[in-house]
């Protein structure tokens, strides 16, 4: 892993680790904490869920009473908002994440809405907020909460987490249980879930009013020193491709044949087409897929190109979403470093 702070930790998956298989081991999976003050133990036994709030009946869940109930499972991409920070130019302050900022798992779990239907959602819900057992530095920070409109908590599709890649959840992961918000990004993904508060409300916490918010332009995108624009919460990942098994820089024999490979993932939807380009984007030739493993995961892909005469060659490669988005050539800008996704170029040397 890579190592990117220490308290909080974060943790970054190298990109090799891509290149083994489409699902991400949970010992090479990215970890990102907003606060130092972590559990370094839960006590399985003693821990609950609250729900509370708008609702008919406040619940107190322990483990055992969330594994009685109907399980479901869903392969998704977790990523960061901030993956691939350290690209953008002008650079911005945080983390400074290369492409590792995300990783793709099986999830097990419970569905939020059958929780929520557990303790019964009155008239007038709006939203519904999420809290950890993460607390702040210092008592005076705002406590990390997110949440959800009250119709995409009960989709169906977002669920609280108990597994992953069918193991327990690891600690830095957010054991005992994590939120799962399929095709978002990860801010939402709260680890160490222990509260489930319904609203009459918009939420108006810092960490939905303020932090985590983006321009609300295309592609987040505004001129470095922009200023009076309409910022709103980051919500739905965007199609994103990378090479696995080729870097920049890298060499590859010339007269020979070679295999590029990757991964790609339509962001809040299917892929449905990968493209490689060999002159910088003037001709795209498709790849082909590897197995689909739902709307949500990581898809591998590979392209076999011919014979390499020898000197400098680009390779760019580009993703399109089922919903008919294209990975831009070019790459967005704005404040915090959020929703990188043009499309990724790597120049080699046949030699």
């Amino acid at each position: 892993m890579i190592l990117q702070r220490t308290r909080p930790p974060l943790l970054e998956t190298p990109m090799e680790v891509f290149d083994r298989g489409v699902f991400t081991p949970n010992d090479q999976f990215y970890v990102r904490w907003h606060w130092a003050v972590i559990p370094t133990s839960v006590d399985a036994e003693a821990f609950r869920l609250a729900v509370h709030g708008h609702v008919n009946q406040v619940l107190s869940l322990s483990l055992s009473d969330l594994l009685k109930m109907p399980r479901v499972e869903l392969a998704a991409v977790n990523q960061c908002s901030g993956n691939s920070r350290g690209f953008f130019s002008p650079r911005v302050p945080g983390a400074q994440w290369a492409h590792g900022a995300m990783g793709n798992a099986r999830w097990t779990g419970v569905r939020l809405k059958d929780v929520l239907d557990r303790a019964g959602v009155k008239q007038g819900a709006v939203q519904v907020r999420f809290n950890g057992l993460d607390e702040p530095v210092v008592p005076e920070a705002p406590d990390f909460e997110k949440s959800l409109d009250i119709d995409h908590a009960r989709d169906g599709e977002v669920m609280i987490a108990f597994a992953m890649n069918g193991e327990q959840l690891p600690l830095l992961n957010g054991f005992p249980l994590r939120l799962i918000v399929p095709g978002w990004y990860s801010t939402y993904w709260v680890k160490m879930l222990s509260e489930i508060e319904v609203l009459d409300r918009a939420d108006d916490n810092y960490w939905m009013a303020t932090a985590y918010t983006i321009p609300d332009t295309p592609h987040a995108n505004i001129t470095p020193g922009q200023t009076g624009v309409k910022m709103v919460p980051i919500s739905r990942m965007v199609p994103r491709s990378f090479f696995t098994n080729v870097t920049e820089g890298a060499s590859l024999p010339a007269g020979a044949s070679a295999a590029i490979r990757g991964i790609a993932f339509g962001g809040d939807t299917s892929v449905a087409k990968v493209e490689l380009s060999m002159d910088d984007g003037q001709i795209w030739q498709p790849a082909t897929l590897g197995e689909d493993h739902g709307k949500y995961s990581f898809r591998r892909w590979q392209v076999n190109i011919p014979q390499l005469v020898k000197g400098h060659h680009s390779l760019t490669i580009r993703c399109t979403s089922l919903s008919g988005d294209v990975q831009p050539a070019t790459p967005n800008w704005n404040n915090s470093g959020f929703m990188l996704n043009a499309v990724e170029t790597a120049h080699v040397t046949a030699v």
